[in-house]
């Protein structure tokens, strides 16, 4: 059995990950979603281990100090954030690939501890739809949805980063390009040429 691949999704806010994410775990059945680490109070419904692995300060600072985290930040709450490798490894080495939706500084320390990770830029069309999306979402102050559109101009100069982008004009012809990609990188020789030849005896 081959091992899975480490897929990570990035992006601007407000350009549709968290829907597109949804569609792609809807269809393809081999895909899982990577479960962050976070020392936030768990919310009314929230589930841990499937919304989060909610653990203590303390215990979030071991896993700093015992090096098993493949990113981490800290929120200006002060509450830890982090990808947990135990979670992703066990899951790649049944066969699973892991989707890891994060923002682009996390993407990058994961390609670096991780180089085989695979990394996709979400795009959004333009950025006047950027902005009708934050507004539309309906939850944030004006101030707080201008300082994401700044940042979102910043971050789509860094896609350069990233081995694929996709432009996210229509929810099902994104999802679907990047069910290719992900097919695609599982039949790159470099990852099933070594099973081919174990066909010659």
């Amino acid at each position: 059995m081959n091992k899975g691949r480490l897929f990570i999704l990035s992006g601007p806010s407000g350009c549709g990950k968290g829907t597109v994410c949804k569609v792609l775990l809807e269809k393809n059945k081999n895909l899982k979603l990577s479960i962050s680490a976070t020392t936030r109070e768990k919310r009314v419904g929230e589930i841990d281990g499937e919304t989060y692995f909610y653990l203590s300060k303390d215990q979030f600072e071991d896993m700093i100090k015992n090096d098993e985290l493949l990113e981490f930040n800290q929120g200006y709450s002060g509450n830890y954030y982090g990808t947990p490798k135990k979670y992703v490894f066990d899951q790649l080495e049944k066969g699973f690939d892991v989707l890891l939706e994060i923002e682009m500084n996390g993407a990058k320390n994961i390609k670096e501890k991780y180089p085989e990770s695979i990394g996709i830029f979400l795009s959004p069309p333009s950025f006047d739809e950027l902005l009708n999306r934050l507004r539309g979402r309906g939850r944030e102050s004006e101030e707080l949805i201008q300082e994401r559109f700044l940042l979102a101009k910043e971050e789509i100069l860094r896609v350069d980063e990233y081995k694929y982008a996709v432009i996210n004009e229509d929810l099902n012809e994104t999802v679907d390009t990047i069910v290719n990609i992900i097919n695609a990188e599982k039949h790159l020789t470099s990852f099933i040429g070594n099973k081919i030849k174990s066909l010659v005896k």
